[in-house]
């Protein structure tokens, strides 16, 4: 598998303000899926990367005196790039709209569709949503009620409409309703979750309406490249960076042996986007669609999406800062259904930090060096001739190996940690059962004892190289602890080699490091 290159993308998130957590959870979830796919041996480029265009960002920047240019400038750099040291983001691009590749791209592709006659002028007069940056059918409007009141609003997402009349740009969408209907039943998992493929199957068997592809009432964006008066409609260059970030319109060479993406990770109130309007575009200029495009669900805090307006959004420093960046990422790779609303609370991470990280994890890690250590001078002992109890957690590590890269495949990273976990609570259990410090008191089992130490020292070996994906500093530190320098570097380790045992030879040193998860006190947090 090593000729593959498989290419991930988060959506490109709007710089009107700063990140959340929100933001956080799509990008480690894209994180954890390419870290795991480099464990397997494949070339992988991962994307991520910000919408500095549209109605929203320019208010923004209105509102705080600045020109639109300088206030995205000032927080790519200030909040967004340092989200993903935060973080621990291994993202191998970061797209910037404003870049002079995203914009000869999207006007190569437009004027493309333009001169091939999928674009038409037209007049514009309906409801657009500044928040979403959407247009919005009458269908699809209603009144507002509580703080909404004397306002229209979207059925869509519930953010208010701005009524416009506009001499636009438009893309015949309409001419790609079967087209695209024919495309979702020939490829039935290019859309997940179901929830997701069903709510645009019947979006777009309502019929479509053709796309406006332009705005002339501002002028920040990409201007349209046949007419100066108008820029790109916000969302119809920026779906183009997963294009134009790997050399479409610059480099073709590379664009050809990158796309299409594998993954498009998107948040579910922007899936329509993504699986209607962007492969219809892609159809329209004779370019393959995205493998999949996987939309997973809100992050609930209080029952309540996050959001500025309601001032519940956290973000990931809040976290990080007390639990540090493997745990986070880790509760949102366990915690959470990806694919599915989820609800969080500080509560739930400081328990699950506890109990499966210090616990579970961190514990099992520093009783096997200590014990190593204790008895055998801190170099790992051979194994003897396995047992029934040996051969239980050797089959188990086998098989929590296939059902995680299984998991991976099918983008459901909660599956894929928790089938690795049971090797943890299978190598505590393993542990408790065989006592070895009761069997060290018998100096006729010698070999035993070192039989136990051997399976668990291996056992810790296969846990740092399946979690290293989603805890890439603690499993470095767990490596260094079972010797796996003398293997080679984690990053080098690959997923089918895990469950071959004995790799860590009889008297590599096995050190004692500092605790993987320290208890924390947070009775004042």
């Amino acid at each position: 598998m090593a000729d593959r290159t498989f290419y991930v993308t988060t959506p490109i998130f709007y710089v009107n303000d700063a990140p959340h957590i929100g933001h956080g959870y799509t990008q480690t979830m894209g994180d954890v899926l390419t870290r795991w796919h480099r464990q397997r041996g494949e070339r992988v480029w991962y994307l991520t990367g910000v919408d500095e265009h549209g109605q929203k960002v320019l208010r923004k920047a209105d509102e705080n005196g600045v020109a639109p240019q300088d206030w995205v400038d000032g927080l790519v750099e200030r909040e967004w790039k340092p989200m993903l040291e935060t973080i621990d983001l291994a993202n191998d691009d970061f797209i910037r709209t404003s870049e002079e590749r995203h914009e000869v791209g999207v006007q190569a592709f437009w004027k493309k569709l333009n001169d091939n006659g999928a674009v038409y002028r037209g007049e514009f007069s309906g409801w657009y949503s500044v928040g979403s940056e959407e247009f919005v059918g009458d269908d699809d409007v209603a009144d507002g009620e509580g703080d909404d009141e004397g306002h229209k609003i979207s059925k869509l997402d519930g953010s208010r409409l701005e009524h416009v009349t506009e001499s636009n740009y438009f893309f015949r969408l309409s001419d790609y309703q079967q087209q695209l209907l024919d495309f979702f039943d020939a490829n039935p998992d290019f859309i997940q979750p179901a929830s997701a493929r069903n709510e645009v199957v019947a979006f777009v068997s309502r019929g479509l309406t053709d796309l406006s592809i332009s705005r002339s009432t501002f002028d920040w964006g990409i201007p349209v490249p046949w007419d100066a008066d108008h820029i790109f409609y916000v969302w119809v260059e920026a779906l183009l960076n997963y294009a134009t970030a790997v050399g479409y319109g610059s480099d073709e060479q590379r664009f050809d042996e990158l796309w299409p993406a594998d993954v498009h990770i998107v948040g579910k109130d922007i899936v329509r986007f993504h699986a209607i309007i962007w492969p219809a575009m892609l159809m329209a200029a004779g370019l393959p669609a995205p493998k999949r495009v996987f939309a997973h669900g809100w992050i609930l805090v209080g029952g309540q999406k996050m959001s500025k307006s309601k001032a519940n959004g956290i973000h990931p420093t809040q976290i990080v800062d007390t639990f540090g960046s493997d745990a986070y990422r880790y509760y949102f790779s366990r915690a959470l259904t990806f694919g599915n609303d989820g609800s969080i609370s500080w509560e739930d991470i400081g328990a699950r930090y506890h109990a499966e990280l210090a616990n579970g994890l961190g514990n099992l890690a520093s009783r096997a060096a200590a014990m190593v250590g204790k008895y055998f001078d801190g170099a790992l002992p051979p194994a003897g001739e396995h047992g029934d109890a040996e051969r239980a957690v050797v089959d188990l590590v086998a098989a929590a190996t296939a059902d995680a890269d299984a998991a991976i495949e099918a983008i459901a990273p909660q599956d894929a940690v928790a089938a690795i976990w049971r090797i943890v609570d299978a190598l505590n259990g393993y542990v408790t059962d065989q006592q070895p410090w009761q069997v060290a008191k018998d100096e006729a089992q010698r070999e035993r004892l070192g039989t136990i130490l051997n399976t668990t020292v291996e056992g810790l070996r296969a846990l740092a190289v399946l979690l290293h994906p989603v805890m890439p500093k603690a499993t470095a530190v767990l490596w260094e602890s079972v010797g796996g320098a003398t293997i080679g570097d984690l990053a080098d380790q690959r997923i089918a080699d895990v469950p071959r045992w004995g790799q860590v030879a009889a008297g590599t040193p096995i050190v004692k490091t500092a605790a993987l998860f320290p208890r924390i006190d947070l009775t004042e947090e």
